[in-house]
């Protein structure tokens, strides 16, 4: 029997939840040139250029968008049933001495964001890298925390969290559904 998802963030929740992180990020981070976004893909991807729009408005300048594709800097390659889908990384920008937020949709053990650190370091040292998600599931492995939360979602193992963003899903919502196996 399937069972419904739940909606816990929607359209609104999810453009009011960024610019609130675009604020934070501004607040936190005085110099505006020493800045950039870095989005992990695909949908972390996604959120980083929305950010980036609402960072550029409130510093009235252009701020350095990047995106990384992580698939072969994870260290779950061997145990993983299917071939990553790869995409190209684009940082076309100096990393060093800047502050570097990596944006993911959803942070849930963290080796997601190491792989995302690694390859980052890979285009030079920069001075500090900070994380947004859009939700924080906990249920950490590493000890990854968060610079800029959208929201905090408590979920049991058996629940998946789907982030989906009108870019390549049609609609933007955040869900809580059970996994599959837990079904049966």
């Amino acid at each position: 029997m399937d069972q419904p998802e739940k909606v816990v963030l929607d359209q609104d929740d999810i453009r009011r939840t960024l610019v609130r992180i675009a604020h934070e990020i501004v607040e936190k981070n005085a110099a505006s040139d020493a800045l950039a976004l870095v989005g992990i893909h695909r949908r972390g991807a996604i959120l980083a250029a929305r950010l980036k729009s609402l960072v550029d408005d409130l510093l009235d300048a252009e701020v350095p968008l990047g995106d990384l594709d992580i698939s072969f800097y994870r260290d779950d390659l061997s145990v993983r049933p299917e071939q990553p889908v790869v995409h190209a990384s684009h940082i076309d920008f100096p990393v060093e001495d800047r502050t570097v937020v990596i944006v993911d949709d959803v942070l849930y053990t963290g080796r997601t964001v190491r792989a995302a650190i690694e390859a980052l370091f890979g285009y030079g040292r920069p001075a500090r890298v900070q994380l947004a998600v859009l939700a924080d599931r906990g249920h950490r492995e590493l000890p990854i925390r968060p610079d800029y939360v959208g929201k905090n979602l408590p979920t049991a193992r058996a629940e998946r969290v789907n982030v989906r963003v009108e870019e390549l899903d049609g609609v933007d919502e955040v869900t809580i559904s059970e996994l599959e196996e837990a079904l049966a």
